[in-house]
């Protein structure tokens, strides 16, 4: 009888949630990202499909140079103004491929579905994305992205080599074996040092996975974690979801290996779901108190009864539709991220979550994940193991609402900074200076190596003119 009164609220809800979609219209030579907060207007929009065209802007072009994928970053970091934006979109093909080896070179510019479809023929799977299948390769190295991949961490550690256009002209290869200094750069460094244009990734076998979920006190969470999680073979994804307001609960969601008949049958999910369920939850849960209560007591309740059991690849093509919003013209739904050494999750969390109440930021959900250290990226976040904690918030589109976010920005990057961790570069560029150099203590190597690469400061960004000079 709970069960179905439950089902009878969520349903009435549903149908007084407005439902229709506010898609902006993309303006000519404006790049913008999926945030809609930071629209730029750029020289102009080239969308190559060949390397000879990518060689040719870069070589021929006298003006500055942004790179832009799925545009899924937050703060500018793939364009500034009166640049030449390379849009990596349509430069998207598989180059080759061995299902023996277990890897697979691509253009840079494909999305993480276009790749998965192929690979699933073959039974196989990516070893470490991030949740949602929207975003470029290349894009995802520049970044150098993480996962819900247990026993992972930073995408780097599954790149096998790159090639990348430097701004001279010059097309090379680069891995931990050959032109390390560039391989380590570049991954991780924003478009900085030139253009990623191939990707050779390993690969692993893909699996049937059973969700398993607990609801737990946040103060147990590290212990649960390192003895039941970290060390287990059979966990595939896993992440802990902390529900506002209070912040004390979470709930541990792990995919594990299994046997076991499938109960989702399809290998992917669709391309062109529909997503109403999901705009329903993000606007009740952002719009009041009761509809956290109602994401937390009814929603996930509903959602999490009983264990499925589906693909790898099934869990892997999230597509970030799912999470849009019916408009964006007022308000807008935001990323954060903060890394601290997994020894010091006790003493971050309450100082985080102090911040976020003092200053009453709307957080729709914090998302614990686990990454294991960086192998040597120059702008590395994990510099041990560390555990990640993701901030998925609402705010408004007014300057005064972004000084705001501006504010606590600030509180919680010296919160990460006190715990030696850091903050994840490709969300709002508010971090001071001092701020950024102590979070990203090789960052004046970086700097130095992008002068040596790019002497004449081809390659910008609103990252770069946040903090090299």
């Amino acid at each position: 009888m709970e069960k179905y009164f439950r089902l009878s609220i969520l349903y009435f809800l549903l149908i007084i949630s407005s439902c229709s979609i506010d898609n902006p219209k993309e303006e000519q030579n404006i790049v913008n990202d999926v945030s809609q907060l930071n629209p730029i207007k750029v020289q102009r929009v080239v969308v190559p499909t060949t390397n000879s065209e990518i060689i040719g802007v870069v070589k021929n072009q006298k003006g500055t140079i942004s790179i832009g994928g799925g545009r899924f970053s937050m703060g500018g970091q793939t364009a500034t103004e009166n640049t030449i934006q390379i849009d990596m979109r349509k430069f998207n093909r598989i180059i080759s491929f061995s299902k023996e080896q277990k890897e697979i070179t691509v253009q840079a510019g494909i999305r993480w579905r276009e790749l998965i479809q192929f690979i699933d023929k073959y039974d196989l799977s990516v070893k470490i994305m991030q949740t949602y299948a929207n975003f470029t390769v290349g894009g995802s190295l520049s970044v150098n992205v993480h996962g819900r991949y247990v026993g992972q961490g930073p995408i780097i550690l599954s790149v096998k080599s790159i090639k990348i256009l430097l701004a001279n002209g010059d097309l090379i290869a680069a891995s931990p074996f050959q032109n390390q200094e560039i391989f380590y750069a570049a991954i991780g460094g924003y478009g900085g040092i030139g253009v990623i244009t191939e990707v050779t990734l390993s690969l692993t076998e893909n699996c049937k996975v059973e969700r398993k979920d607990t609801v737990m006190k946040i103060s147990g969470y590290n212990h649960f974690f390192s003895n039941t999680i970290k060390n287990n073979s059979d966990v595939i994804f896993h992440n802990a979801d902390i529900y506002p307001r209070d912040f004390d609960e979470i709930r541990a969601i792990s995919y594990m290996k299994t046997d076991k008949e499938l109960t989702i049958k399809d290998r992917l999910k669709p391309n062109d779901g529909s997503y109403v369920m999901n705009r329903f939850a993000i606007k009740t849960v952002s719009n009041s108190c009761f509809g956290k209560w109602l994401r937390k007591d009814v929603i996930n309740p509903l959602y999490y009864s009983g264990n499925v059991v589906e693909w790898r690849n099934y869990e892997a093509t999230y597509d970030v539709a799912e999470l849009e919003p019916s408009s964006r013209e007022k308000s807008t739904y935001v990323l954060q991220e903060y890394f601290v050494p997994i020894a010091q999750f006790g003493s971050f969390y309450p100082k985080m979550i102090r911040v976020l109440k003092e200053n009453k930021v709307n957080v729709m959900n914090i998302s614990i994940r686990h990454a294991n250290r960086d192998p040597g990226s120059q702008m590395a976040w994990a510099k041990a193991e560390v555990f990640a904690f993701v901030i998925y918030y609402k705010q408004g589109v007014l300057d005064a609402d972004k000084e705001k976010v501006k504010i606590w920005t600030g509180q919680l990057i010296d919160a990460s900074i006190v715990e030696k961790g850091s903050y994840y570069l490709p969300y709002q560029i508010y971090a001071r200076k001092e701020q950024f150099l102590k979070a990203y203590p090789n960052a004046l190597e970086f700097f130095k190596l992008k002068k040596k690469y790019d002497p004449e400061y081809k390659f910008r960004n609103k990252l770069f003119d946040a903090y090299y000079n």
